[in-house]
């Protein structure tokens, strides 16, 4: 089992970086092997929908998630909303629609942001938004981060031992659902689902 954390931001020293590091640390702890997919490190190019064939950077990040069995998703808030470069990255997880199951189909993922105000949970609502849209399942834990800048040292350590706590408890929780939906073949059932939204397309459920 493979859980992958994508997040951080552009800045040196991020602290939704050192929150995504803890949670991929309580993936470990829980028995996962991990990736972790560095933004900053990254450098993804803009996605663009006209040449959307992925190369490079953008290949390593939509291969890598979709052989994900789980992921840690952590961003930055930003003026109310993820970030610029998150959002970049989930817009090129959209080639995977071509794929058979296609996007993140049945992939658990687990969901941090963090703020440098009091405010982190809108990040977390906007990810929740975009787990559904690529056909994913977002665990109930999440862990919004407010004030982040007190939370973590300049060397990424964490200060707030709840916190730290609470991030290695949701990369092990992905680690128990996702081991859940592995290893049960009924919670697989992408044809229903496409039959299900057939029928709510056609006023027929």
């Amino acid at each position: 089992m493979t859980i992958v954390g994508l997040g951080g931001s552009l800045r040196r020293g991020s602290t939704s970086l050192s929150a995504l590091e803890r949670a991929l640390a309580g993936a470990e702890t829980a028995g996962a092997d991990t990736a972790l997919l560095d933004l900053r490190e990254l450098d993804l190019p803009m996605f663009d929908p006209e040449h959307e064939e992925p190369a490079g950077a953008a290949k390593e990040l939509v291969e890598t998630c979709y052989s994900a069995t789980g992921l840690v998703w952590s961003s930055p808030l930003y003026q109310g909303t993820i970030s610029g470069a998150f959002k970049n990255a989930l817009d090129w997880l959209h080639v995977l629609g071509r794929r058979d199951p296609p996007y993140l189909h049945d992939k658990v993922i687990g969901l941090i942001s963090a703020a440098g105000g009091t405010q982190g949970l809108q990040a977390i609502n906007t990810m929740e938004f975009s787990v559904r849209s690529l056909r994913g399942w977002a665990v109930p834990y999440v862990v919004p981060i407010a004030s982040a800048a007190r939370v973590f040292a300049e060397d990424g350590s964490v200060r707030d031992e709840t916190v730290e706590s609470q991030l290695e408890l949701l990369g092990a929780e992905v680690v128990r659902v996702a081991e859940r939906f592995a290893s049960d073949p009924a919670l697989h059932r992408e044809s229903e689902c496409a039959e299900a939204a057939e029928r709510i397309l056609t006023g027929a459920g």
